[in-house]
């Protein structure tokens, strides 16, 4: 397999793992970046590049770097991405949340 194959299915299977992260269905996440949901398929299953305005509008939709989608996944936890979408809370939201990771964190601590 040649390294732009190899390198639009990576991509493509980053933008499908960051897009399900999200919650957005294939036909949502086409709309909020300007493609029709056919040409997010194709993209996704790495049948055709991305363009770089298409990556760039599905950065932005997902508030996330384009080294997410560019390099292999490393299976680390995704911190950033937690972080992100507690920004997006209002601050009451955030505090009820806040409190619910506190006390999961001290229920893993006791054994």
């Amino acid at each position: 397999m040649d390294d732009k194959k190899a390198l639009d299915i990576l991509v493509g299977l980053n933008i499908k793992r960051e897009r399900t992260k999200a919650g957005y269905t294939q036909e949502e996440f086409s709309e909020l970046i300007g493609i029709g949901a056919k040409s997010l398929s194709a993209i996704e299953r790495g049948t055709v590049g991305v363009s770089l305005l298409t990556l760039s509008k599905i950065c932005s939709v997902l508030n996330i770097s384009s080294n997410s989608l560019l390099v292999e996944d490393t299976q680390k936890n995704d911190v950033q991405s937690i972080a992100q979408r507690l920004e997006r809370l209002t601050p009451e939201q955030f505090e009820i949340v806040d409190a619910i990771i506190i006390n999961t964190l001290k229920a893993f601590s006791l054994k």
